[in-house]
């Protein structure tokens, strides 16, 4: 027990099964799997179907953490109040049901704690709930596969090392501490309680998660959540895994996150053989929302053909074609987006510039629906062929359709008698021999 505050404790109870006994773990069917008939269909081989049951021999099972508030008025008028209540490899899943039971055990007026530590040391409650029967105890779980192992190496571990009855000393206060008020990670080394305590909450409260693990200098063991869970309270368990996965898609440079703002969840790449030709590259779907899009401009999805805004296009290849070749960051566009992808996206932007310098040198854009219009031999007035716009090629302005020679004949201005314009390609110009046979 460890006390975190004037009115807060935490327990870790084993349960204690005496002499050895039947434990079966039956599978409880929430997990459903294929059958070998469905994989055939699919012409893949058959998976070795897990074993619905396992039956392992026990004398004791991974102790409960109890974490509960003691209120003023306990226990002359209130029991209590259980924050929450952990089963570590959650070997025993019915816990709001024991919860209950706990409550049930308290009497007006009598302390309790010590009757609820009995009946999970002595897995009385186990009878209680009529998981212990004829001798034999019946736990349900999703993957009995998984969970066996870890009963086993549970046991194996509190028969061979006796831990609770030993001392020991703790190499960061220098001082001996009974096994109780001790805990030895799964590297070997042994610390006090209330040592990894300080030290972890630390760590995690600066955010150095990397650091919550081994004290020992020389040892580069990190916690395992159960271990952290025996330590610390559940909201900083949960700050730690928070942290964790941080820090993993910090490593990932093909993570992305959600656009919306009320999610921000981190969305993977998608698994499986899409290539980055294809536009269906550029496709995510928020695991925690739901939501789809574009990993590009980051807004609803817009399928594989339809391109993305220009404007947040030449933002990410502007980038990329200004970085040196084989630097670091153009490294790093290469494996968020994909090489082809982005290779793909530079020549279309280096083609849409060349046309757009194209339309700026070789055409004029008409003045009333913008659309350009090419000028191959002729007078400079111009008709729009979409709006009937009368308008100057030269200049681009807009001319009176009843007067239209008036703006080239205004002296001073750019386009004063230059209603034709002699180009010098036309003077190459020469008559086709065969003519004068005609």
């Amino acid at each position: 027990m460890s006390d975190l505050s004037d009115w807060t404790v935490k327990l870790e109870v084993c349960v204690e099964l005496g002499e050895s006994r039947t434990v079966l773990v039956i599978d409880d069917g929430t997990v459903i799997e294929s059958t070998p008939s469905e994989n055939l269909k699919d012409n893949l081989t058959p998976p070795t179907t897990p074993e619905r049951s396992q039956e392992l021999l026990l004398s004791s099972l991974p102790p409960l953490i109890l974490h509960l508030i003691l209120p003023p008025n306990y226990p002359l008028h209130a029991p209590p109040q259980i924050v929450s209540l952990r089963a570590t490899h959650s070997w025993f899943l019915r816990i709001p049901d024991l919860q209950d039971l706990l409550i049930d055990m308290w009497q007006a007026g009598e302390g309790v704690l010590y009757n609820w530590v009995e009946s999970i040391r002595t897995a009385e409650f186990l009878t209680s709930m009529n998981i212990d029967y004829n001798s034999i105890i019946r736990l349900s779980h999703p993957a009995p596969h998984i969970l066996s192992p870890h009963l086993a190496s549970h046991d194996i571990t509190i028969l061979a090392s006796q831990f609770s009855l030993n001392t020991y000393a703790c190499a960061v206060c220098l001082e001996s501490h009974k096994g109780t008020r001790c805990l030895q990670l799964s590297c070997g080394h042994i610390f006090c309680r209330s040592c990894l305590e300080a030290f972890w909450k630390l760590c995690i409260q600066e955010g150095d998660v990397g650091r919550v693990g081994c004290p020992d200098p020389e040892c580069v063991w990190e916690a395992e959540e159960e271990e952290v869970a025996r330590i610390v309270t559940p909201d900083e368990v949960e700050r730690w895994r928070w942290l964790r996965e941080k820090k993993a898609i910090e490593k990932d440079p093909t993570m992305l996150h959600c656009p919306l703002p009320f999610c921000q969840a981190a969305v993977p790449k998608p698994q499986g053989p899409v290539e980055d030709e294809s536009g269906w590259s550029r496709l995510r779907t928020c695991q925690s929302c739901g939501f789809s899009f574009c990993s590009f401009c980051k807004r609803t999805w817009h399928g594989p053909l339809s391109d993305c805004p220009i404007s947040v296009t030449e933002s990410v290849v502007s980038e990329y074609v200004n970085l040196e070749e084989d630097s670091p960051k153009r490294v790093l566009i290469e494996r968020r987006y994909g090489k082809a992808t982005i290779l793909r996206l530079v020549a279309k932007y280096e083609e849409d510039r060349s046309n757009a310098e194209w339309f700026t040198s070789s055409t004029m854009p008409c003045p009333g629906c913008r659309v350009h219009v090419e000028k191959s031999a002729g007078c400079n007035h111009m008709t729009c062929a979409k709006c009937a716009q009368h308008f100057c090629y030269r200049c681009g302005a807009q001319i009176d359709p009843s007067s239209p020679y008036k703006h080239f004949n205004i002296p001073g201005t750019s386009c004063w008698s230059k209603l034709f314009e002699f180009r010098p390609e036309d003077a190459e110009w020469q008559p086709v021999e065969a003519f004068d046979a005609l």
